[in-house]
């Protein structure tokens, strides 16, 4: 360590008159320091104030710079000097060097800036201010065929990319141009998940995405997955996972989607199409998602039912009730969901046995499956009344149904249970799915959902209501007076936050119940004719007049 006090003496001597042979050899010095013990190193060199003297030895003309962006870099490996490598005003002629044509120099000071920022969020955000993004950009291209280079920007690229700040400068880059020509190069694995370390957070932004597939980037992804897709080598099987998954990333963009659909013709679907009945699982659970991600628009889901891909997602689901692999289940039920949308669809799905398909997996008991499930049979019996009667008269469904809107530890469940319990009334209309639901004690679950925070599941839940009360009221007496509802429609009528249509469905409630005595004797007692006669000058014209017809009921019935 005394070899190293002197070097930094001569150093703070030697920095100050330019005696380029003196300062290489305390440079020299410095490094093999650093190689031997960088912690200890790296104290001392902070200990006699040489880091504010670097500054200007980071000269683009001298032959030192290497040598000095070289130590900057070894001693940012700790994490206690970043920040006095920041305070001695180190990176802005760090990034000035970035435009160096010497590749040595542009390695080490890539090596810097990166050890200097690594971890840094804010330090990250601030090369992007200065301009990094389109510098390492460029410097991909002019030295691709340097690797120790090449890595340096990839690495850098992978630690900018997660910043949402930077994304917008990278889309105004030839990045895309550039990784997918580097990755056509690669045949090695580590290589090809390096790039593809940096292509999927870049993949997150819809402008770059677009540009991937501009690029080429399906074409390089589809033939890593038929070269991987029978190999045994735990890294095939982790290159088929990421380019398959980046495949599904790609499709998450409108632009990028409709552009590989291609009106139902493109190559790339017809290829994504095959992978369903493939008999590996990974490729299954893409080929899944990537018809749900196509089917995000009523366009592509009516040509994709019109051309049979229904089918082949009920053979997938069918082979995945005894083998049970949840994200296939998953990926396929949000696959016929979306399908389900049009309305179109739905008459040409029910026949080709769907329902069926899904009720298979009732007892699933993972709830992602489940809520999938629900919003499948969901999206099949809207304004489709056979569906739902059928449906709504089976009681093990119904049963599960009112077992999952107890489901408190899965929100989502619970919600799509009490929607579908709900649908199965209304699109239904039938006395039987009302005493189904009786039976099955889903009437409780109904009024609290009256109570939602969201204004379309309440709605949907005073139809329902409004439908038991007409349809069987006498069988739905008790729950309604169990489950407290006349003392609910009061809430929500006297709450000045409720929508009008909440308002106009809760008053045709409170006159469809008033045949029933105990409810009718909680209407009086709760004093609804002061809160209805207010209505009546509500400004929806809709709300005022329904509030006069039931206030004339009340006044009539009291």
């Amino acid at each position: 360590m005394d070899n190293l006090s002197e070097a930094l003496e001569k150093l703070k001597l030697a920095s100050t008159d330019s005696a380029t042979d003196s300062v290489e050899s305390c440079l020299d010095c410095l490094l093999k320091a650093l190689a031997k013990n960088n912690t200890e190193a790296s104290m001392k060199i902070q200990e006699m104030g040489v880091l504010p003297l670097l500054p200007t030895l980071l000269n683009p003309q001298s032959s030192c710079t290497p040598k000095v962006a070289n130590i900057i870099a070894e001693v940012a490996k700790n994490e206690f000097m970043r920040s006095p490598c920041v305070e001695a005003g180190l990176i802005p002629p760090l990034i000035q060097l970035l435009n160096s044509t010497d590749q040595e120099v542009l390695l080490q000071t890539g090596r810097a800036l990166g050890n200097i920022c690594y971890d840094s969020h804010s330090l990250q955000a601030q090369l992007i201010n200065m301009g990094v993004i389109p510098t390492l950009v460029k410097l991909l291209g002019i030295h691709s065929h340097n690797t120790a280079l090449t890595e340096m920007c990839l690495i850098a690229f992978g630690n900018l990319a997660e910043l949402e700040s930077s994304k917008e400068q990278f889309a105004s880059t030839s990045i895309a141009e550039e990784l997918v020509r580097l990755f056509q190069k690669q045949t090695e694995h580590e290589k090809k998940e390096m790039i593809f370390e940096v292509l999927a957070p870049l993949a997150e932004n819809d402008v770059i995405k677009l540009q991937l597939v501009e690029a080429g980037l399906v074409e390089c992804l589809l033939e890593v997955v038929a070269q991987t897709v029978d190999g045994e080598r735990e890294e095939d099987i982790a290159q088929l996972k990421t380019a398959s998954d980046l495949m599904v990333l790609l499709l998450l963009g409108d632009e990028s989607m409709q552009k590989l659909f291609e009106g139902g013709k493109g190559s790339v679907f017809q290829r994504v199409l095959s992978w369903i009945p493939s008999h590996n699982h990974q490729l299954q659970l893409a080929g899944a998602l990537a018809i749900a991600n196509f089917a995000r628009n009523d366009g592509n889901c009516i040509h994709m039912v019109d051309t049979g891909i229904v089918q082949k997602l009920l053979e997938l689901l069918d082979r995945h009730v005894e083998e049970g692999n949840v994200t296939v289940q998953h990926a396929a039920l949000s696959a016929l969901r979306n399908l389900a949308i049009p309305v179109v669809n739905k008459s040409k799905m029910l026949s080709a046995g769907v329902a069926d398909v899904v009720l298979k997996f009732l007892q699933s008991e993972m709830p992602p499956v489940q809520f999938k499930l629900l919003g499948t049979l969901r999206m099949l019996i809207d304004t489709q009344a056979e569906a739902a009667d059928q449906l709504g008269t089976n009681g093990k469904l119904v049963e599960r149904l009112v077992e999952w809107c107890e489901a408190k530890d899965h929100a989502g469940v619970m919600g799509e249970s009490n929607r579908l319990l709900s649908a199965l009334i209304r699109h239904s209309k039938s006395k039987e799915v009302v005493r189904t639901v009786i039976q099955g004690g889903g009437v409780k679950h109904l009024v609290t959902m009256a109570t939602s925070e969201h204004m379309i599941m309440q709605n949907e839940a005073l139809v329902a209501l409004g439908l038991i009360a007409g349809l069987d009221l006498v069988a739905a007496e008790k729950d309604f007076v169990g489950a407290s509802l006349v003392s609910v429609l009061h809430k929500l009528l006297s709450d000045e936050r409720s929508a009008p249509e909440i308002k106009y469905n809760s008053m045709i409630l409170i006159c469809a119940v008033m045949g029933s005595e105990p409810l009718h004797k909680e209407v009086q007692s709760l004093a609804f004719i002061d809160v209805v006669s207010k209505l009546r000058a509500h400004e929806n014209k809709t709300v005022s007049h329904q509030a006069s017809l039931t206030e004339q009921r009340l006044t009539a019935q009291s």
